[in-house]
């Protein structure tokens, strides 16, 4: 026990030791550069991050932004479910569906929001949405087979030999074992998610989005309050990564206990 909080102390202090080198190379460059328009003070950019904070147009920004990536991920997350769960369960399935995962793998987000924006006939809210969602899509089926695959082949061989039906075994064995795993990565997907949202909405002019907005203050040459909403999309970004790293143990303890 003393020797698990030791480690999560010099954890603790390893991350603030990395967030001090950060700060410490952007007051250097500052000085070095000396140019505000290129990299902007500190104390310049916490001015425009407080003045974001206060401004009704920046919350509504922010929150049609995180709701835009909340409805790619999730439909995403289904469809990369189900075709995880045909692939389990029907391996003709697996080798038919890698050369389409490897196409919308590498398909370049630049040429897919120019195609969909032509599909979507100007589209540019379902643009967004439909761009995140083809980034995020098969990194998720990547994500559900490994899970999957990892589960005990001897869990599946005893599930035959007590007559356990597909969906049964599926939502009883594969689902539960696969889904600490599953939800250790949800942050780090949510946080790409954010990332490739405000990249679309710039490229397509999303409007009262958080992307709209970093592409205004780069318009105007607000290289502070660009730099802020940069911030800000970081700490959103690590608020899901910490969030749920936080239920992806609780769901490992809680497994654990069970057993």
């Amino acid at each position: 026990m003393k020797k698990f909080f030791t480690n999560r102390k010099f954890n603790f202090i390893y991350s603030i030791a990395a967030v001090f080198l950060m700060w410490l190379t952007w007051i250097i460059c500052y000085y070095a550069v000396g140019n505000e328009l290129l990299i902007p003070s500190f104390s310049d950019t916490m001015v425009s991050f407080g003045e974001c904070l206060s401004d009704a147009r920046f919350w509504t920004a922010l929150g049609n932004s995180i709701l835009r990536t909340l409805e790619a991920f999730a439909f995403s997350f289904l469809i990369a479910a189900l075709c995880a769960a045909l692939s389990l369960f029907l391996n003709p399935l697996r080798s038919f569906f890698q050369p389409l995962m490897v196409f919308v793998r590498t398909l370049p987000t630049m040429a897919a929001i120019l195609l969909v924006l032509k599909v979507s006939f100007g589209n540019k809210t379902l643009a967004s949405v439909i761009v995140t969602s083809l980034v995020l899509f098969p990194m998720l089926y990547s994500q559900f087979l490994a899970a999957f695959d990892e589960v005990s082949s001897d869990l599946r061989e005893m599930a035959k030999v007590y007559g356990l039906k597909k969906r049964d075994r599926f939502f009883k064995i594969e689902l539960p074992l696969a889904a600490p795993p599953l939800l250790s990565q949800t942050g780090a997907n949510l946080s790409l998610g954010i990332k490739v949202m405000l990249s679309a909405e710039v490229i397509a002019g999303t409007a009262n989005g958080l992307g709209y907005l970093m592409q205004e203050s780069s318009l105007a040459a607000g290289i502070a309050e660009l730099v802020a909403l940069t911030l800000v999309a970081v700490v959103v970004g690590l608020f899901f990564e910490v969030s749920f790293y936080l239920v992806s143990r609780f769901t490992i303890r809680w497994k654990n206990d069970r057993n």
